[in-house]
């Protein structure tokens, strides 16, 4: 893909100055420093081509333009730690004593009306999280492994999914060559029948909790039967784990083919997050991957590190969840 934008180096050091005047903490107090990003907005200290540009962002998403943008030569902390993989959490904590990237992700979510989203039984209900290879997992079907990931939503099985997921390149190393994968909604629609895409709204389908999800909740097995299809162009969905729920009509293993089908057939977008990119795409409107696509050296593509948030639709859309809200903290659901 093609940034959408591309950050002069002025404009880049410009905005990681502001940034840089949040004094308030991201891990601990997540309000607090919601409230501290927010302040510079109020005071009117965020340069005009930032909102600007997360403006247009906006529009595009609301008018059906596209689901995916990419912000390349973002402002960075002046130091990336390097995380170790047994736990790179505890590591960062440690390690990483500013927080620009995070108060970039909180920044671009303000802007753009799309409120964060956090689980509390994940990184300790962190609000920023991140996607980096953890040795347990390597091998598994997780974002917290080494290996590729099959087209599907983030968090597939959980009843309370973001909307939008945003990913800023902490770390991507030279040489090797990972893309994440992204195909939306309304492409995958145009390759199904009225009669396939009737079948896939009704709840007949059922997914498995991923690894991560049941190692922090053992009560985790398999989702609901849900629908695969939901409001105009929704798609809920994880490759070669969503299934057909017992007891449902044959008509359902039909539609479920015709949906593989049209995955591969569909027009897909593909991005390699560099270090600085801001990557943010619809994770309901759309399903991603991750796409190894030349990897040289395999000890140095481990170390690629992407900063992570979850975000509602809009304000409403994070509303209608207020009733799960864990210790009166807006936004952050249990399990």
């Amino acid at each position: 893909m093609q940034p959408f934008y591309e950050l002069s180096d002025t404009e880049r050091d410009e905005l990681g100055t502001v940034l840089a005047r949040v004094e308030e903490k991201p891990y601990g107090d997540y309000p607090a420093f919601s409230r501290g990003v927010a302040a510079l907005v109020e005071r009117g200290e965020v340069p005009e081509f930032f909102t600007k540009v997360t403006g247009e962002i906006r529009a595009e998403r609301e008018s059906g333009v596209s689901d995916a943008h990419v912000l390349r030569n973002c402002p960075m902390d002046p130091e990336i730690p390097v995380l170790n993989h047994d736990d790179p959490l505890a590591d960062k904590y440690a390690k990483k004593k500013t927080f620009v990237g995070e108060a970039l992700l909180e920044l671009f979510a303000q802007l753009t009306g799309t409120p964060l989203l956090a689980y509390d039984t994940r990184f300790n209900g962190d609000f920023f999280t991140d996607v980096v290879a953890i040795n347990r997992y390597s091998g598994k079907q997780t974002g917290f492994s080494d290996g590729e990931l099959v087209f599907h939503n983030d968090r597939t099985a959980h009843p309370v999914r973001a909307d939008f997921i945003s990913l800023v390149g902490m770390r991507s190393p030279d040489g090797d060559y990972i893309y994440t994968g992204f195909v939306e909604g309304r492409s995958l629609l145009a390759h199904l029948t009225a009669e396939e895409q009737e079948i896939l709204r009704k709840p007949y389908f059922i997914t498995p909790f991923d690894v991560f999800s049941r190692d922090n909740n053992s009560s985790l097995t398999v989702s609901e039967a849900h629908a695969i299809v939901e409001r105009s162009h929704s798609i809920r969905y994880l490759d070669t784990h969503t299934t057909v729920a017992p007891d449902s009509p044959p008509e359902a293993k039909d539609a479920l083919i015709a949906l593989k089908n049209a995955l591969v057939r569909a027009e897909k977008k593909r991005h390699r997050i560099l270090t600085g990119d801001l990557f943010s795409f619809a994770n309901q409107d759309g399903l991603h991957s991750r796409d190894k696509v030349e990897v040289n050296d395999p000890a140095r593509a481990r170390s690629r590190w992407l900063l992570k948030t979850y975000a509602f639709r809009d304000e409403a859309a994070a509303d209608r969840h207020a009733d799960k809200w864990i210790d009166g903290v807006r936004g952050r659901v249990g399990d």
